[in-house]
């Protein structure tokens, strides 16, 4: 942030590591249920590796241990402020 600030003005900072757990999970639902379309192209040791991967990264999310940050930031600042959608 502080390398930032020298360039640019932060506008908003958001967490997005609470909600990120339910995305891996929903990646994870979605590649079991199409598994079976890839599973010779790809075979057992990548379908062992990518599910380890969507869900320990789930469990880290989820227990708070990891985050994913978004900031948004402009050039010399957004005329009338930066409002954020919800």
């Amino acid at each position: 942030m502080d390398a930032a600030e020298a360039l640019f003005v932060v506008e908003d900072v958001h967490n997005f590591g609470a909600d990120y757990d339910r995305t891996l999970m929903a990646w994870y639902r979605n590649f079991e249920a199409h598994w079976p379309t890839f599973k010779a192209q790809y075979g057992e040791r990548f379908y062992r590796m990518w599910c380890y991967y969507l869900l320990s990264c789930a469990g880290a999310f989820r227990a708070r241990e990891i985050h994913l940050w978004q900031l948004v930031m402009s050039k010399q600042g957004v005329l009338g402020g930066y409002h954020r959608v919800s």
